[in-house]
């Protein structure tokens, strides 16, 4: 009976001490996980997330780099950790993938809290001006003629344009070899120094304006106007391939937290300068949250699955 007792006593003070911090937060800087290499277009989107962030939140949103693992090392590290919503990660779709690839320390239903989707990525694969393939179709000629030869780079294994790209070369009877980076800063390097011939990533706008790389085709549902001459995939194969990402934290989060939180990104999300900065590393505002977005994660765990088995991607 006393032990029983206690036990109540135990856990009505945590609730109490629970309820307390939901009160505060944010009392200190909230730590935000960048699954990425410093300087891609994803760190770059973070980081103006997380300047937009401030002054909604009251309190300063810390970018940390975590890169590896397509994208889901920041899910990794903050699944075990408390859920007290001072530890954040990026959710990209690598996250969704894999689990059925690798054997991994999380589930991305039951050991996340999916907070607010804030945007999706536009890609494309992407040559450098000097190349001798000035289209896609010439890209896909010389791929099919030459098995092996042509090596294309992309922000990890798992991610979309790593399985985007691997589909393409199935369905078009092309044998060209990928190459795993970190991010997309990594593979973009690579190509400019002349270790790949091709890449699939964000078409980095800055160095196709400057006439250093050249987008053969865009994976999104219209063409670019950054590049209206440039085909997308949807036209050729009725494909398309953007790939939404969200802010997440660990299971089991106090729903005021959340809210918090969700409504200081949301506020965000209307920022002027991020606005600035998605549409310079070819994203857009995709706004999901509660429910919907729990939904949409449960219904994209399934679909990841049936794409990396179609692929043969899934762990022995």
């Amino acid at each position: 009976m006393k032990r029983s007792l206690v036990k109540m006593v135990i856990s009505l003070l945590a609730c109490g001490t629970g309820m307390l911090h939901a009160q505060d937060f944010p009392s200190r800087p909230v730590t935000l996980y960048a699954p990425w290499t410093a300087g891609g277009p994803t760190d770059l989107a973070l980081r103006a997330l997380a300047e937009a962030t401030f002054k909604p939140l009251g309190q300063r949103v810390l970018i940390e780099n975590k890169p590896g693992a397509g994208g889901a090392m920041g899910a990794t590290a903050v699944a075990p950790l408390r859920p007290d919503g001072y530890t954040l990660t990026q959710l990209p779709l690598g996250v969704f993938r894999l689990p059925y690839m690798v054997k991994t320390s999380f589930d991305p239903i039951k050991d996340i809290t999916w907070i607010i989707n804030i945007a999706g990525y536009e890609f494309a694969t992407n040559v450098r001006s000097d190349s001798p393939w000035k289209t896609w179709d010439d890209l896909v000629a010389y791929a099919k003629a030459n098995p092996g030869k042509i090596s294309y780079g992309h922000p990890g294994v798992g991610t979309s344009p790593h399985l985007v790209s691997e589909d393409l070369g199935n369905r078009l009877g092309m044998q060209w070899v990928h190459i795993p980076f970190k991010g997309s800063a990594e593979v973009i390097t690579a190509l400019r120094s002349g270790q790949l011939q091709a890449i699939a990533t964000s078409p980095p706008w800055a160095l196709v304006r400057s006439g250093e790389i050249r987008p053969l085709i865009m994976w999104g549902p219209e063409r670019s106007p950054k590049a209206p001459n440039v085909p997308t995939l949807k036209e050729r194969y009725g494909i398309i391939a953007n790939s939404p990402w969200g802010v997440g934290g660990p299971a089991g989060m106090d729903p005021k937290v959340i809210k918090v939180l969700h409504d200081a990104f949301r506020k965000a999300m209307d920022d002027p300068t991020l606005h600035k900065v998605l549409d310079s590393v070819n994203m857009e505002v995709y706004y999901m949250a509660g429910d919907a977005y729990q939904q949409w994660a449960r219904n994209t765990l399934l679909e990841e699955k049936k794409n990396v088995e179609r692929l043969g991607l899934t762990q022995n």
